[in-house]
């Protein structure tokens, strides 16, 4: 799972009233400590996204307790005051971080990542980011986009959503129940339990589904909020002896404990499983009802700990642009120091935000007995921070607007992969980089002029995958060759287009991201997916293989990202050997049809063995950035079924132009070898074509 953050319920501010809960203060400093260990230490904390759950569930116990409060006692609900409320606690600081960390972004990121950091901010700024992830979760081209300052504005936007649903939700059950003489709390708790029940359900099927989408989603979400909700309701009702409330506090923390460290990227959640830190939550909150010192108390009731509750939304706040930015201010990957360092960065500044933001903005008299002011600050606010966002995008728009590949290539020696030719003796084959800032210019899916639309043939889903690519200037002979799989085939395809162009082809390209062009029981690319995708690219396959035995091209060329990919076929086969028979069979398919097959073995690994950033934080020194060879050659599939297997089809191994026998590097012959954690860049690629050239005429597969 990629990248996961924790949610907004705000601590109390100043003095502490009466009815203060000490333990649910403690349940945001655990929440907000699940987070930020997750973020700076995710293999020892691989679960602490769950922190989100924990701050929903309170979020849901505070506010329906306040909104039914509100309605015994007055008989309605004041919406707009309830509203200007929440902006008041939630907006300055949260617009705040956004404007600071926009400039942040303008300052220390590459000026290629402006773009996405502006989109994302704007999406914040309007509380949708959610619905922005949710959508890109499911774009492959995005699956390898570096973080945003932005992006763990995700909860806050779920968060802001609820708050806006929730009280017209019980305004109109308490209305319904007053005017046929019925007890409010019971139609207000059956429409908890039903949205919740219905929202549950979502969770799990969607998860099921599409698993990085739901995860955003705020359906998927409400039922957390509703569990509180419904313990708000039924609070009046629980009468607990000191063993009952004891057991449930520290069944409680144990299991939202257990979740943070045996949860991690691969758990399917939110879903089912989500219920464990969620129900934690609820424990935790039951067991502090109604008075009554627990045996945690001792550590939760502590100063220390109720210090970082107090904190926890500012802390929230700042810690992930701290870590997104920090890396590029330090010019170095992240160490200890660095991480224990940015600890302390984000909670000086979440003290001094709570201090003189987050105090003054509800108690700001201009605008504090007044809704329509408040709102008028909101939309003064929201409007200022859409523009400094909106002044980001546009930023990195303008440049990277002319930062596009040149028409030609100049092959010149001890430049880029030319540097490790056989008997070039380059002085400084592994020297500084003249451009780390990997742009538009860098893009291995570029396309040039000569492709056009993409068309009807082999959709998946709604997506159009085949795109035909001239080159042959009208020529009515010109070979026909076809280039398919994912993006790992993608990434190639700009050094086939200069072979093409040289030589007179017609290239048609169909891939689809994260799926084998192979008969094999595909299950997802490095998770488990949903039925529906899992279906769509078996099917997509299947007709791949097909169109190309009917339209029997001269040549295809193919490659994937199998050391990625999961399969398996129930048949208790190793996974290496289904690869084995699944490649062999769509291969010998189109050799039948007399089809020449070119296998692109795929480069050596990159974001899996060294920091994706690697080069951009070590630009005087890009050796630090090479990893044991062996590390980075991991087996892959495609060279082991091209040489075992039993179809004919020609070996492009490429090995030797990214490593020598000890070590494979992220910068040769002056040019980084990489666009992103897994994709190589435009610029080397294309410098690959003497290789490939070579080693397509000495196995006489070249038309």
């Amino acid at each position: 799972m990629t990248t996961s953050i924790a949610g907004a319920a705000l601590p109390v501010i100043g003095k502490r009233p009466r009815g203060f809960r000490p333990d649910i203060q403690a349940l945001r400093a655990v929440a907000i400590a699940a987070v930020v260990l997750n973020h700076l230490w995710p293999l020892r904390f691989p679960g602490g996204y769950v922190g989100v759950d924990v701050f929903f569930v309170i979020s849901g116990f505070l506010i329906t307790g306040h909104l039914v409060r509100e309605a015994s006692a007055t008989g309605r609900v004041a919406l707009a005051s309830f509203y200007a409320r929440r902006v008041r606690r939630l907006l300055p600081a949260a617009l705040l971080v956004l404007c600071v960390a926009a400039v942040a972004a303008w300052i220390f990121l590459p000026y290629p990542r402006w773009e996405r950091n502006g989109a994302e901010i704007l999406a914040s700024a309007a509380y949708v980011e959610n619905w922005f992830l949710a959508a890109m979760s499911v774009n492959y081209s995005a699956l390898n986009d570096s973080a945003t300052v932005a992006q763990h504005y995700w909860s806050l936007s779920v968060e802001e959503q609820f708050y806006l649903i929730w009280p017209v939700v019980i305004l109109v059950g308490w209305l319904w129940a007053v005017r046929r003489a019925v007890r409010p709390r019971i139609p207000v708790t059956i429409a908890l339990a039903v949205i919740g029940a219905l929202s549950l359900a979502a969770s799990v099927v969607f998860t099921a589904l599409s698993p990085s989408a739901a995860y955003f989603v705020t359906f998927t979400r409400i039922w957390e909020f509703a569990g509180g909700g419904l313990l708000a309701l039924v609070a009046s009702r629980i009468r607990l002896g000191a063993a009952p409330r004891n057991i449930l506090a520290l069944g409680g923390y144990a299991a939202i404990g257990a979740s943070v460290i045996l949860f991690g990227p691969a758990t399917a959640f939110p879903g089912v499983l989500a219920l464990v830190p969620v129900l934690g939550t609820v424990a935790v909150i039951a067991a502090g009802m109604h008075g009554g010192r627990n045996a945690d108390a001792v550590l939760t009731s502590s100063r220390p700990v109720q210090w970082l509750g107090d904190v926890s939304y500012s802390l929230y706040l700042w810690h992930w642009p701290i870590i997104v930015v920090a890396p590029f201010v330090l010019q170095s990957e992240p160490s200890t120091m660095s991480k224990v360092g940015a600890v302390i960065l984000a909670l000086v500044l979440a003290w001094l935000t709570r201090r003189w933001v987050e105090i003054p903005g509800q108690r700001w008299r201009a605008v504090g007995d007044s809704p329509k002011r408040t709102f008028l600050a909101m939309g003064i606010g929201m409007g200022a921070t859409t523009v400094v966002g909106a002044l980001l995008l546009v930023a990195g728009t303008v440049r990277t607007a002319a930062d596009v590949p040149p028409d030609t290539v100049e092959y010149t020696a001890c430049t880029g992969p030319l540097a490790l030719a056989p008997g070039d003796g380059c002085a400084d084959p592994f020297g500084p980089a003249g451009n780390t800032d990997m742009g538009p210019r860098n893009r291995y899916y570029w396309s040039p002029k000569e492709c056009g639309a993409a068309d009807d043939r082999l959709r998946a889903g709604d997506k159009r995958t085949t795109v035909v690519c001239d080159f042959s200037d009208g020529e009515a002979d010109a070979a026909q060759v076809w280039l398919v799989g994912d993006s790992h085939a993608q990434q190639w395809q700009n050094t086939i287009f200069d072979l093409a162009r040289e030589r007179g082809w017609v290239v048609t390209t169909s891939m689809l991201g994260g799926c084998p062009a192979a008969d094999v029981a595909f299950l997802g690319y490095r998770a488990l997916e949903g039925p529906e995708r899992v279906s769509a690219c078996r099917q997509w396959s299947a007709a791949l293989t097909a169109e190309i035995a009917k339209d029997a091209p001269d040549l295809v060329f193919t490659s994937m990202a199998a050391r990625e990919q999961l399969l398996d076929d129930a048949s208790g086969v190793p996974a290496m050997q289904q690869w084995v028979s699944g490649l062999s069979s769509t291969w010998r398919t189109w050799t039948d049809a007399g089809v020449s097959v070119v296998v692109l073995a795929d480069p050596p690994l990159n974001g899996e063995v060294r920091a994706t950033d690697c080069v951009a934080l070590n630009r005087d020194d890009p050796l630090a950035c090479a990893v044991d060879a062996a590390a980075a050659r991991q087996s892959d599939p495609l060279v082991v079924a091209a040489t075992t297997g039993d179809a004919t089809v020609a070996l492009v191994d490429l090995t030797s132009s990214f490593c020598d026998d000890a070590s494979c590097y992220a910068v040769v012959g002056g040019i980084p070898v990489y666009y992103d954690a897994d994709h190589l860049n435009l610029e080397y690629v294309r410098l690959l074509k003497p290789a490939l050239v070579q080693s397509l005429s000495s196995q006489g597969v070249l038309p």
